[in-house]
Formats: structure tokens, C-alpha cells, sequence
């Protein structure tokens, strides 16, 4: 089947270029005067036509079968004579190829052959290239060429390898187990399904912490701590800011509280796409970093887009996309699918942006620092993750993303042969994603509304539809404003007065007082607004809420009883008994935080259903306890260890992971060879420097992206 496939690319190279230069005889003998391609009786347009494309495709099989034996007759001739030679030689090679033509009488005299022969060689060469980028394994090959590198040779049988193994850690943004297996099974993912079947990798859940997002789990996965991120976005009331994952300065921010912490990258590692470096040297695409790096923090984009044929396959790709989200959107209304939240405005270029620009990029940076030989690499691709935001989880459009990203994972793994040293591939993700109604559709009013209510203050509606813009965090749209060098957005000036501030991050809402300087107890909130915690609990759209007794220690309240966290007592039924084993460990773990709030309330959960219902305008959402969002994967090669039970926490999986990288004499496994006895069922830019740099700037990720279908990801 591959070689079919092979042949059918060849066969449409081959034909692209017989129509350019067929042009382009057509429009050399408009301009020149010297060339004609018809008598002086004249002739009709398409005998014109017939003619060119004979004359180009005669020029073209004689240069395939002549310029062979004219390069082995001149290899003895001296280099600066066989320059001057190969202009006056083709320029024959194309006098030939006018002579024999049956028809059309062309004329031309042998000076201007020469040009016309440069100009279609020309012409071919850069059809040729333009045509490559398309092509998964003439794209790696011209990687290759440009960082200067051959295929590595392989150790003989029996001999040691020499070199010693780099890693590359690949993030799928947002993907779960659950879904992952789904893809598997369903024929989406042939990259990972040939890993997983030949028994080179594993595949294996992990359990995140309670706050089921990126900034949370990068963080510890990356620098090994992430102790005080309680949610997305939260309110420190001893530095009266509000703090967000994505936002450039509070991302540096996360990062230099945790100097202590040595990063997992900090050995000749590079960092792409990323919120924070992970202590690499190399940073590309990096927001924790892009704020002090100003326009250096650009030259991933600047460095891909550099190449001509880059920027177009990209454009072409990336209109596509944007026509693509513009077309599923309206269908989604049109059969009234439910759930559904808007879909309009600029959300179809931030959708393009993640799912085609951010995706090329990173992974042209990826090959690029694999083919100078980085030791330890890890980039994040979030197309995903924005799709499955507002598509669904599991919606058709959003797994085909999720089949791109795998052709990624190919792309990748292909210009491995061409590094200086052999790889071993992790690839993971950081979360999964929980699907159903957002909680404004589904009770018609927003969390904040809820909270006012229990306050006893107005609701208002310009309020809500305000709330309801204004909590949307999908890192995509980040990633957008940091390669625009746009300001960052959100509040950031301190919160005063005595009214509540609520903030979302997905199904996990935060509520806090501004006016009092201390995380709020239990009775304090009893005695300021008795009605407030009643009002929470017994709402069917609230799962449970989290606050602090100045008696009793933190306290877990919800419809069926209460939950006293220190000493497991539990008065009436467990509120936390649907949302899984853990859930009191990891709420635990989160009180004991600084930067709690005074309220944290995680929205209900259907065990039957999987629905959470996410306090931002979401259909796929994560941030909080409940389903397939807590649950992400680890695909790991099947020789290096892990330890026994479950792994849970982004902090534990940084142990993991760093435990590796301390190993690189551990034997690497060959994608590419089938093992015989396979270990895992199915079921279960860079601003590096030298080649990586050049190969950055050389090339995108993937095949083409066609207009027709071939999408969707969370």
C-alpha cells in the first residue's frame, strides 16, 4: 500500500511540473522574441497549447535520460569550465527537445535556448520544492539536506550503539485515555497504533491533581512542583492580583517561584509551545519566557516562515481551516446539535491559528533540535484541545485534528534516522476533557449569578454576558496574542470592594472576598452571608464546595451530607464519593495551598453520563474534578520503567519522566522494527542555533491539509 502511494505522489509531482513548464514555455514565448512556438501562418490557442506541453515534456524526459550519462562524461572536466558547460548544455538538451517535436514548428536560436533552459529548470526545481513540503518523506530528506545530515548508520549486529539516546516528550494538549484508546480502536491514530502493536510502547492512565489544567500539571511536570496553583486563574489576596496560567508575566511569575525546583529541561533541552521553559536553554514559543524576550520570543515564526514554500503550504492550510470551522459551526446549528456554545467572532482564526500555524511550527522546531542532537526535548501541541473546547470531545471534526497530530508523530519520528544520535518518543498529555451543557445553557444563569444571589445582590444581565466573554482560557488563544506581541489581557489591577469576585476554570469555580485580607472561614461566611453556602450546595448544578472551619478544618459540603477532610468523618453520604477514588486526597492537598480562596466549587457530576457542566462558555471542558478530565496518558517505550500502581499527580510523573532522562544508557527502541513478542494490547522555533535553527526555518509538519474534512481536536 505504501508503495502505491508512493508511486501516486511521484506520479502527481511529475504531473505538476509537466503543467508548470508547459506555462511556462507559453509565457517565455509571449515575452521573447526570439522564441516562437508556432509558424508565422499562425495557429489555434490549443495548438499552441499541444505544442508547449510537448516541447516540455520531451525537455523533460531527455534531461532525465541524457543529463545521467552528460554528468559521468564531465566528471574529469574542471569545476569553473563545467559551470560555463551545464548552461550551454542544457540549453542543447532543449534544442534537441524542439527539433523532435512532431508539430508546432517552435523556433528558437541557441543564445536564447540557454536562457529558456535556465528559466524552466528554474521553474522545476522550485516546483519541486514547493511540492516536497507535501510530501511527508521528501520533507524530512530536505531537513536533512539543509542541517547538513545523512542517515545515521546503524550499529552492527552485535555491536554497542555509540551514542547515547535524546528524548522528545510530545504533549497532546487536553487528550484523555479514554479518548486516546477510542482513536486507537477506531483507525485514527496509525502512528501510535503501530507503536503500541509492535510492542515498542506503552500505554498507561494517569491521575492529575485537582486542578485538571495545563498550567497546573506543566508546571509540575516541567519544574516538578506546582504546590499554590489551585485553578486556571485565581486571586492572590496578599498581593491583591489576579493570576492566569497563560498570561506571559504571571507564567514567568509560576516559573521563578519554583528556582528551587531544578527544571526537567535544564541539560541541553529545548522548550516549544510551551507555558513555561521546564529550565531549557533553548526556548521557542515559550510564554513564560515570551515577555523578556520580546521579539526573540517571535523568531520560531520568523525563522519557519522565512521559507517561501513554509508560508504558502501554512496560508493554504490555515484558510482551509478558518472555511472548515466556518461550515462544521453552521452545520452544528443548522441540525441544532446540543451541547453547543457560539462558535463566531474570531474564533475561527484562533482555531486556525492552533490547529495549522502553532502546529508547524512546533513541530519544525522539534525536527530541528533532533537533527542537531539536543538531549532532552518537550513541546505541546494544543490543536486538540481548542477544537474539543467548543466541537465536543469526541465530535468527528475534533478526532480528525487528533489524526493530524498523529501524522505529526510520523513526521517526527521519520527524521529521527537523520540525527546524530538515536531517540527514544514519550508521548503525553496533560489532561483529558469532560463534555456537556455549559452551566449558564443548562440553568440559565452563570456562577457568578449564583453567587450574587446567595449574597443577596443584583444580577445583572449586561453583567452575565460580560462574565460569560470574559471567561473563556483555551491556551490557543493566548498563544495567538503572544505571537501577535499583543498586550496581555485580563484584570490587572487590584480587587477592591466588598462585592464578591468569582472566576471560572472549566468546571472548578473560585469565589473570593477582596475586602478581607485572610482566606475566610466557615463561620465568618455564616455570619457575612448566611444564605450564600445554602444557596451553593443546594443548586443541582454544584457538586460540592470547599471551605475552611476555623473548628473543624476544611470542610467538603454538598447536597447528600458533609465531609470533614482531616479526619474522613462524614455527615449524612460523601460528597465526593461520585467524582472517584482520590478526590479526597487531591482536595486535601489543594486547601492546603496559600492562594486558596474563600469558596472553591466544582460543578456536578453524572458517573452514568460522564457531564460536568463547565462554568466558561465550553462544551469540552477541564479544570476540576469529574470524568475523563483528570484521567490523561502516558505513552511511554516499553524499556523504561515505571513504578508500580497508579501515578498520580503532575508532581509524581516529573519523577518519572526525570528518572529517564538521568538513565540515557538505557537501551532505545526502533519505532520502526517489530518486536516479536508486542507488550501492549491495542485495548489498553526555534531559536536554536546551527542546523536547528536552518531546519526550523526549512519546513512545516504533516501532510497537506486539504480543504475537504480531515479534522478536529480538544
Amino acid at each position: 500500500m505504501n508503495r502505491w502511494r508512493s508511486a501516486g505522489r511521484t506520479a502527481v509531482r511529475v504531473l505538476a511540473v509537466w503543467v508548470v513548464i508547459t506555462g511556462t514555455i507559453v509565457a517565455l514565448a509571449a515575452v521573447l522574441p526570439d522564441f516562437r512556438l508556432r509558424s508565422s501562418d499562425g495557429e489555434s490557442l490549443t495548438q499552441l497549447g499541444i505544442t508547449a506541453a510537448v516541447a516540455a515534456g520531451t525537455f523533460g524526459l531527455l534531461s532525465a535520460l541524457l543529463w545521467p550519462l552528460i554528468v559521468r562524461a564531465l566528471l574529469l572536466v574542471p569545476a569553473l569550465v563545467l559551470g560555463l558547460l551545464v548552461f550551454f548544455l542544457n540549453g542543447s538538451v532543449l534544442l534537441l527537445a524542439l527539433r523532435v517535436v512532431p508539430e508546432g514548428k517552435p523556433q528558437v536560436n541557441v543564445t536564447t535556448a540557454v536562457v529558456i533552459a535556465a528559466v524552466l529548470s528554474a521553474a522545476s526545481s522550485s516546483t519541486n520544492a514547493w511540492l516536497s513540503v507535501y510530501d511527508d518523506d521528501a520533507y524530512r530528506r530536505r531537513l536533512a539536506r539543509l542541517a547538513g545530515r545523512r542517515r545515521r548508520a546503524e550499529p552492527a549486529a552485535g555491536e554497542p550503539g555509540t551514542t547515547t539516546p535524546g528524548t522528545v516528550f510530545l504533549q497532546l494538549d487536553g487528550v484523555g485515555h479514554d479518548v486516546l484508546k477510542a482513536a486507537i480502536e477506531a483507525r485514527y491514530l496509525p502512528t501510535i497504533q503501530s507503536w503500541l502493536t509492535e510492542g515498542t510502547h506503552r500505554l498507561q492512565p494517569w491521575r492529575t491533581d485537582w486542578s485538571s489544567q495545563t498550567g497546573a500539571s506543566q508546571l509540575g511536570i516541567l519544574h516538578g512542583s506546582n504546590h499554590g496553583v489551585p485553578a486556571f486563574r485565581w486571586y492572590e489576596k496578599d498581593t491583591r492580583r489576579l493570576m492566569v496560567c497563560n498570561r506571559p508575566s504571571d507564567a514567568a511569575e509560576l516559573e521563578r517561584r519554583r528556582r528551587g525546583h531544578p527544571g526537567l529541561l535544564a541539560t541541553d533541552g529545548a522548550s516549544r509551545g510551551n507555558l513555561f521553559s521546564g529550565g531549557a536553554s533553548q526556548n521557542a514559543l515559550v510564554l513564560s519566557v515570551s515577555g523578556r524576550m520580546g521579539r526573540r520570543s517571535r523568531s520560531g515564526y520568523f525563522a519557519y516562515f522565512s521559507d517561501p514554500a513554509n508560508a504558502t503550504r501554512t496560508l493554504v492550510a490555515f484558510l482551509a481551516e478558518v472555511v472548515r470551522e466556518i461550515v462544521q459551526a453552521l452545520r452544528q446549528r443548522l441540525r441544532d446539535e446540543r451541547p453547543r456554545v457560539r462558535r463566531g467572532g474570531v474564533y475561527p482564526l484562533v482555531r486556525a491559528f492552533a490547529t495549522v500555524v502553532e502546529r508547524d511550527v512546533v513541530v519544525a522546531a522539534v525536527m530541528g533540535d533532533m537533527l542537531v542532537g539536543r538531549t532532552a526535548v518537550y513541546a505541546d501541541l494544543v490543536a486538540y484541545d481548542e477544537v474539543a473546547h467548543h466541537s465536543g470531545v469526541r465530535a468527528p471534526e475534533t478526532l480528525r485534528v487528533l489524526r493530524r497530530l498523529d501524522k505529526a508523530l510520523g513526521l517526527i519520528q521519520g527524521i529521527a534516522e537523520y540525527a546524530p544520535r538515536p531517540y527514544r518518543f514519550v508521548v503525553l498529555s496533560d489532561h483529558g476533557q469532560s463534555q456537556g451543557e455549559t452551566f449558564a445553557n443548562r440553568y440559565g444563569l452563570t456562577l457568578e449569578d449564583l453567587v450574587r444571589v446567595g449574597c443577596g445582590l443584583e444580577v445583572s444581565r449586561r453583567g452575565r454576558r460580560r462574565a460569560a466573554r470574559a471567561q473563556t482560557g483555551a491556551e490557543g488563544r493566548a498563544a495567538v496574542r503572544a505571537a501577535l506581541h499583543r498586550p496581555e489581557q485580563g484584570e490587572q489591577r487590584p480587587a477592591t470592594g466588598a462585592e464578591p469576585l468569582v472566576l471560572a476554570s472549566g468546571n472548578l469555580g473560585l469565589v473570593s472576598f477582596p475586602d478581607v485580607p485572610h482566606r475566610m472561614t466557615y463561620e465568618e461566611l455564616q455570619e457575612r452571608c448566611p444564605r450564600l453556602l445554602p444557596t451553593l450546595v443546594r443548586h443541582p448544578g454544584i457538586g460540592f464546595v470547599l471551605v475552611r472551619s476555623r473548628e473543624r478544618g476544611p470542610l467538603v459540603l454538598g447536597r447528600p451530607g458533609t465531609l470533614v477532610l482531616r479526619t474522613g468523618e462524614v455527615e449524612g453520604r460523601d460528597p465526593l464519593a461520585p467524582f472517584g477514588p482520590g478526590a479526597a486526597e487531591a482536595v486535601l492537598r489543594t486547601d492546603s495551598f496559600p492562594q486558596v480562596p474563600d469558596l472553591m466549587v466544582n460543578s456536578s457530576y453524572d458517573p452514568r453520563t460522564g457531564e460536568v457542566h463547565a462554568f466558561e462558555e465550553q462544551v469540552g471542558s477541564h479544570g476540576g474534578l469529574g470524568g475523563a478530565q483528570g484521567e490523561p496518558f502516558l505513552l511511554h517505550p516499553a524499556e523504561l520503567p515505571v513504578p508500580a500502581g497508579e501515578l498520580v499527580g503532575a508532581e509524581e510523573l516529573h519523577e518519572v519522566l526525570r528518572g529517564w532522562l538521568s538513565d540515557p544508557a538505557a537501551p532505545v527502541a526502533d519505532p520502526t522494527a517489530p518486536v516479536a513478542d508486542p507488550t501492549a494490547p491495542v485495548s489498553d522555533t526555534a531559536e536554536g542555533a546551527g542546523a536547528g535553527h536552518r531546519a526550523g526555518a526549512a519546513g512545516g509538519a504533516g501532510a497537506a491539509d486539504t480543504p475537504e474534512e480531515v479534522q478536529s481536536v480538544p
